[in-house]
């Protein structure tokens, strides 16, 4: 029987419902049984620090969950500091603001403390409501902070097209039907939690991870045990070791309960 020394969560729609903006009870529960086994808890998000859930760092507070990996492990917090970062270059950030302004195409910038669109627009202000995201409006974020990822706002069938204007050592991962990330090509969270499990020195092959999205690909690749969200995309469920409930349905602690960790 696996038993991990670490276990990272992904935050929307595996350990948080979005939809309720809630995390259920059975999660909590989970985690706490988690460390009394004296197994570590973590997270790994595409979120930025600015726009975490309530409920996600009231959880991280109140059960002293460390290490935090954010914006898809670019940004990594360990006992109270910063203990890892992946800021992309500004020259960089600026011609790919500049290439996508000239397409038409909203976007942003990603830092630490803000999310910074580069213009007001209708339909973003409401998805962004929807999604419970806080942003401010500074198309130039990256003359004055250190932006780790950018957002991108268009359908999928401009994928190609966005995918042409890029420099090769970025990617796009899509979140949304109308929104992707743009970071680093070799960026992810299977990086980050490398980072991590180097300060703590533990093995890659001691660490799971619970995910449900494109961006954890690389993450359950990586860890020693990937464990897909019954409402995770198909891909991310062929490849994960193992497929849980949905997260709707107490996934991650039926999931931890079946496979005797909790």
């Amino acid at each position: 029987m696996f038993v991990p020394k670490i276990v990272f969560f992904d935050i929307d729609d595996t350990l948080y419902l979005k939809q309720q903006r809630l995390i259920p009870d059975s999660a909590r529960d989970a985690i706490r049984r988690l460390q009394e086994k004296g197994i570590r808890v973590a997270i790994a998000s595409g979120r930025s620090p600015s726009v975490l859930p309530e409920a996600a760092k009231q959880l991280i507070d109140e059960y002293g969950i460390d290490p935090v990996l954010l914006i898809n492990g670019q940004y990594i917090r360990y006992q109270g500091e910063v203990l890892k970062a992946f800021p992309m270059q500004r020259q960089v950030l600026a011609g790919v603001s500049a290439a996508l302004e000239q397409a038409g195409i909203n976007h942003a910038f990603v830092s630490a403390n803000d999310v910074a669109v580069a213009w007001e627009e209708a339909h973003f202000a409401a998805a962004a409501a929807e999604l419970g995201l806080p942003y401010i409006v500074d198309k130039r974020h990256y003359d004055t902070q250190e932006v780790y990822q950018m957002l991108a706002f268009y359908p999928p069938e401009y994928d190609k097209a966005v995918a042409a204007m890029l420099p090769a050592h970025l990617k796009t991962v899509r979140w949304h039907q109308y929104g992707v990330d743009i970071l680093d090509a070799t960026g992810s969270k299977a990086r980050g939690i490398a980072a991590v499990l180097q300060a703590l020195g533990v093995q890659m092959e001691e660490a799971m991870a619970f995910g449900d999205g494109a961006n954890d690909v690389e993450m359950l690749q990586a860890v020693g045990f990937g464990v897909a969200m019954g409402n995770a995309a198909p891909e991310l469920k062929r490849l994960a070791k193992y497929v849980c409930p949905r997260a709707d349905e107490d996934g991650i602690f039926r999931g931890l309960r079946d496979l005797g960790i909790i």
